[in-house]
């Protein structure tokens, strides 16, 4: 990408924009198509098919502040204001985790369960906590009928952009948004058949030390100094909040399998407990069936 301000072509533009992107993104190529679709109002594989066309100089102006904000370390979801997960656009904001891929497979299991229980004559209750964007209860709401979903969140400024998302997908009927530090609202329903979490999990001394601190929510990533704080505090729960065959899923950390199972068996004795690995091989995501 030169100072040119016009008359270039989007397949030439995208050749300067890797270029600069290589410095500061794992997905340059990506995140090149992705900033072009939005310039462009086009789906990326618009953009992919039409090198050919010739950028105007305001538009070439617009690409330029866009790149600029994330060579500025700004994460393009947040630049964007949208990002998709299990096939959908979320809204997202700095007040909420951006969606990782790695979290759909928490979904994929959750859905899978759910519709092996079937609703029939009966309300299904789940319970997403931490919610942030909404993503995991509004995909599960979205798949899977006849949902009562309680989502909760410690930040208020995330159960906004929740509500927001839910609203958009048709889906706010069936999740009741609340405002709470794991199950100390009142207005929590005593057991859920379903229990779904990506709560903070990563180690404290950690964080400070990967780029996506100070640039994401630390409440919603810090999980104390062993990155198990939130994960116990949800283990202590689950005793009393899942009803008899119930279900809980919820994300890890890749490197903390051995010692949350520890703390399952501390917690859940009687407990059936896996452990799933993502598509890299690492563990991911705990399943307990009480």
């Amino acid at each position: 990408m030169t100072s040119k301000a016009g008359g270039q072509t989007v397949g030439e533009t995208l050749d300067g924009l890797l270029s600069r992107l290589e410095k500061t993104s794992d997905t340059p190529g990506l995140d090149a198509q992705v900033l072009m679709a939005r310039l462009l109002n086009r789906p990326r594989s618009w953009v992919l098919a039409h090198p050919e066309v010739i950028l105007t100089g305001n538009q070439y102006a617009a690409l330029e502040a866009l790149v600029a904000r994330l060579e500025g370390g700004e994460p393009l979801p947040y630049i964007l204001g949208s990002w998709e997960f299990f096939g959908q656009e979320f809204e997202v904001t700095p007040d909420v985790l951006i969606p990782r891929p790695e979290t759909e497979l928490l979904v994929e299991r959750a859905i899978a369960w759910l519709r092996k229980q079937g609703c029939g004559n009966r309300e299904l209750r789940v319970m997403d906590v931490g919610t942030g964007s909404g993503c995991i209860a509004i995909s599960l709401a979205v798949f899977v009928s006849g949902l009562s979903i309680t989502a909760t969140d410690i930040s208020p400024a995330a159960l906004k952009v929740a509500r927001r998302n839910a609203e958009k997908m048709n889906v706010s009927g069936c999740i009741t948004f609340l405002e709470d530090d794991l199950f100390s609202n009142p207005l929590i329903p005593d057991r859920f058949f379903l229990i779904v979490a990506n709560p903070p999990y990563i180690p404290s001394n950690t964080l400070h030390k990967i780029p996506v601190y100070g640039r994401e929510p630390t409440l919603a990533l810090d999980g104390g100094s062993d990155g198990l704080r939130l994960i116990r505090r949800i283990l202590t729960e689950v005793p009393n909040r899942l009803s008899a065959g119930g279900l809980l899923l919820m994300e890890i950390e890749a490197s903390e399998g051995p010692a949350v199972l520890a703390s399952v068996s501390d917690a859940l004795t009687k407990a059936r407990i896996h452990l799933h690995q993502d598509l890299a091989g690492r563990d991911r995501l705990l399943e307990v069936q009480v």
